[in-house]
């Protein structure tokens, strides 16, 4: 009978699943509204803790050591008190099951043994303004009106680990380059297995890594590959995990001209032999645009091996490799190179083989990320999310006797935060947001100490990049019966990310100028020069139903602009990188958004939690069902062009999902490949088919 009682579902789950009729038909969405305050009666208000007064919970809290004391001795207990009530005052409620059962369920602070709720929402929040606003009160008050309005969220380290005492990094994501020595390949394999630990994806390039059989210390025909080195990883993060509440994470990219690159794509074949399937780890392929010209032009391509590249021009094969058009046909004339043929369009058609049956490889195309990079050094590969788009610089590790002879580079950390689209415009908050999120983001970074993995902590102290993004668009077109790929989406799309960067860049150089700090090397960069705001200024609406949602709000003229160059050009900019468009699959759910600006992929989406289905209804699909067309049915084409719009005003990239029918033709992959290398695209995330189920990046979900 007690067994029976325990497997009994719970009500809130019967609910939800009422959204749906028995043949998975739409029912009632009102179940779902039922669904979250059935949750909250049965098992939030049932199972929180209760405190008289805040001033008692705080103690509680503090006392023992659930929260921090340090930062709330910043404030007058009256300020807390002042933060706290605006949270509560603003009568939040989870409009979905799914949302409030998310937070609650992977955010909310619990007692050790988890069985007792210590705080809401509101308390989350409020932690978070007041802990990133560092003492000051009015910062915390702005904070604190963006977070409850939902205008924005923190990434998810930064939201599940602030102000708690016993906590994680607030950092989700890192970028490494791997050197082509054992010392480099064991420092980095344990670097990430650090990383790995405290809940990190961690992303390596692995460009440099000489090729299965190059020489080693004279000897032909030694070296193990870059597939060996992929091997190490993927047991590593398989074992560096976060103490099991988070599987590791990773991602290795590997430039195209790699004379490895077909033993790399073979890692991730179906059936690949054990040897040499990487099971759990990412990966992604580099391609500058003299791939794509020799493609089409169905011309031999050569595969170069990077020892013998290194040894001949002084110059690692990751740097050299990334500005191949210069080098190219030196490289194919030089017989001190080595060198083997291959078919570039049987190369690209065996990606999009491997894609799929496998979602993989990511594709950065590098000469359109370096084309419109701003900064002095060039940009090499991506993250596990391929948004994040970084200089970074190798670095090289001596032996443990002749540690002060280590020579170190630069690596990235990734201080993510995303804006909701629908909210900043109807709220009428677009600057205030932005504002707001690079507060809390610049705060992530200047408190994040990652002094056991140098080149991050190094990049991180000298160029303070972060990356805002925003979820919510397909939500907010649907809701405003704009079709997804319009005339008037793009439109929006254009107006909207202008006055994103606009704003941005606007609080860098405000910071800056109240700092008296810029990131390294600004002088060197497209912003100290003035050529970055070439082609830049006011992008107003001319469509009508675009006029009218921004027909409030105030839109950056071309004269603010100028104003901008000039004062960027004199004060310089606090953060080398400023924006970075997340996949932020998980947060959406709280912040009841669809996910990134690429379409829904499904109208519900199914989740399984233990032995339970839950659902998640798209936003406005009471009103707006028939405006919604999934991203497995949409014309790729028009994804495309939403995205390459809002590409032109992101400095870093967007997490791109391509979305696939298992009846498409590798060639018609290949299209949309060419279409999007075409219009700018930076890079391909995952290529999902409705038969497989690729994992989502819970790491850099924001």
């Amino acid at each position: 009978m007690e067994e029976n009682k325990n497997m009994q579902i719970p009500p809130w789950i019967l609910l939800n699943n009422q959204i749906l009729d028995g043949d998975g038909n739409l029912n009632d969405l009102n179940k779902d509204k039922e669904a979250a305050y059935s949750y909250f009666v049965n098992e939030i208000n049932k199972k929180t803790q209760f405190f008289h007064s805040l001033r008692e919970k705080i103690d509680y809290l503090t006392k023992n050591e659930y929260i921090e004391r340090e930062f709330l001795d910043k404030y007058k207990f009256e300020d807390i008190q002042k933060v706290f009530e605006y949270a509560y005052n603003q009568k939040f409620r989870f409009p979905t099951y799914m949302g409030a059962f998310k937070f609650y369920n992977d955010y909310a602070l619990k007692s050790n043994d988890k069985s007792v709720y210590l705080e809401r929402y509101e308390d989350r929040l409020s932690f978070v303004a007041l802990y990133h606003a560092d003492g000051d009160i009015d910062k915390a008050m702005a904070l604190i009106k963006s977070l409850i309005n939902q205008d924005f969220t923190p990434a998810t380290p930064t939201l599940l680990n602030t102000g708690k005492k016993k906590r994680g990094e607030f950092v989700s994501c890192f970028l490494m380059e791997v050197n082509d020595s054992l010392n480099d390949i064991c420092r980095a394999q344990e670097f990430a297995m650090q990383l790995s630990k405290i809940g990190g994806g961690v992303s390596l390039h692995l460009s440099n890594l000489r090729a299965k059989g190059e020489t080693i210390k004279g000897i032909h025909n030694v070296g193990k590959g870059v597939v060996g080195v992929c091997k190490l990883l993927d047991n590593a993060f398989r074992y560096a995990d976060q103490m099991g509440q988070r599987p590791g994470a990773g991602a290795v990219y590997l430039n195209i001209f790699h004379a490895d690159i077909e033993d790399f794509l073979n890692t991730k074949k179906l059936n690949a032999d054990d040897d040499i399937r990487v099971k759990t780890l990412s990966m992604g392929v580099i391609i500058p645009n003299k791939f794509i010209e020799l493609a089409r032009e169905d011309k031999d391509m050569y595969l170069f091996y990077p020892k013998t590249v290194t040894e001949e021009y002084g110059i690692n094969f990751g740097d050299l490799a990334i500005n191949i058009d210069k080098y190219y046909d030196d490289l194919v004339e030089n017989p001190k190179v080595r060198k083997r043929k291959v078919n570039p369009r049987k190369l690209l058609e065996m990606i999009a083989q491997v894609q799929g049956e496998s979602g993989y490889p990511y594709i950065m195309y590098s000469d359109n990320v370096n084309n419109h990079n701003p900064l002095n050094k060039l940009i090499k590969f991506s993250n596990l999310c391929t948004e994040i788009l970084q200089p970074t610089v190798v670095s090289s590790y001596a032996d443990y006797d002749k540690r002060d002879m280590d020579e170190i580079g630069f690596d990235v950390s990734c201080n993510l935060s995303s804006g909701h689209m629908g909210n900043m415009i109807k709220h009428n908050t677009i600057k205030e947001t932005v504002y707001s999120a690079m507060e809390v983001m610049n705060s992530v970074s200047e408190k994040t100490a990652l002094t056991y993995v140098p080149g991050v902590y190094k990049a991180n102290n000298l160029m303070r990049s972060v990356g805002f993004g925003i979820m919510g668009h397909h939500g907010f077109i649907a809701e405003n019966f704009i079709s997804f790929g319009s005339k008037e989406d793009i439109e929006l799309v254009d107006v909207f990310f202008n006055m994103v960067n606009y704003y941005s860049l606007e609080h860098s150089m405000l910071k800056a100028k109240e700092t008296g700090l810029k990131f390294y090397e600004f002088e060197l960069s497209d912003y100290a020069s003035g050529k970055y705001f070439e082609n830049r200024g006011a992008i107003y609406p001319k469509f009508d139903v675009i006029k009218e949602l921004f027909k409030d709000i105030y839109i950056p003229t071309n004269d603010d602009w100028n104003k901008l160059k000039e004062d960027v050009m004199k004060y310089g900019l606090y953060n080398s990188n400023r924006l970075a468009i997340a996949p932020n699959g998980s947060i959406a759910y709280v912040m009841s958004a669809t996910p990134s600006i690429t379409p829904i992929k499904q109208l519900i989406e199914e989740r399984t939690y233990g032995n339970s289905k839950t659902y998640f209804p798209a936003p406005a699909l009471d009103v707006a069902d028939f405006m919604y067309e999934t991203a497995y049915k949409i014309d790729k084409f028009k994804v495309i062009d939403v995205i390459a719009t809002a590409q032109k005003h992101i400095d870093q990239g967007i997490s791109f999902e391509l979305c696939i029918t298992s009846d498409i033709t590798t060639r018609e992959l290949q299209r949309y490949y060419l279409y999007a290398h075409h219009q700018g695209i930076k890079t391909l995330y995952y290529t999902r088919t409705q038969k497989l189920k690729v994992t989502e990046c819970e790491s850099c979900a924001v």
